[in-house]
């Protein structure tokens, strides 16, 4: 087997640094659906903003990110729902950021079999940035597509950027 050139060992890097930003995204779905609000919050930077629009406002800091989804999810069992987070779609913009695009299907698991059990589809646009070699999320903002449409005006910038 022929030794890798410098060109495919940074590529090589590149896609660690990115499945590490792709497990952070599974580990965000799993804490929230299972209950475990605190370790959730402890995914996001200290000046992290969330942006979830009409439906649940902007929250920025990692205590009030905390405190909302504590609210939100109050009296919940775990994986009263689940957010299916798919088609990951990561850029490296430096060493110690990154942005990335995922589609959510979030439905609940209590609905009768017979029952319509989807609560929204969307699509996380997301910053993360690294810290003490850790990826956090910096931003977070979705945009709800079903049953109701609720997109700011970010959404209308393509994504990824194509040349």
């Amino acid at each position: 087997m022929n030794d890798l050139t410098s060109t495919e060992l940074q590529e090589l890097r590149e896609l660690l640094e990115v499945e590490k930003i792709r497990r952070l995204k599974q580990l965000y779905s799993h804490l929230m659906d299972s209950g475990q609000i605190d370790a959730l919050a402890n995914i996001f930077t200290e000046d992290a903003i969330c942006e979830f629009g009409p439906e649940y406002g902007n929250w920025i800091g990692r205590e009030t990110i905390r405190s909302n989804y504590h609210d939100v999810f109050k009296g919940q069992n775990k994986f009263h729902a689940m957010h299916h987070c798919t088609n990951h779609w990561v850029d490296l913009i430096g060493p110690t950021s990154a942005t990335g695009r995922s589609y959510l299907l979030d439905v609940v698991t209590t609905t009768p079999a017979e029952a319509q059990p989807i609560v929204w589809f969307g699509v996380y646009d997301e910053e993360y940035q690294k810290v003490d070699q850790h990826w956090l999320i910096k931003r977070c903002t979705l945009q709800f597509l079903w049953p109701n449409r609720m997109t700011m005006p970010s959404f209308d910038t393509p994504y990824p950027a194509v040349s």
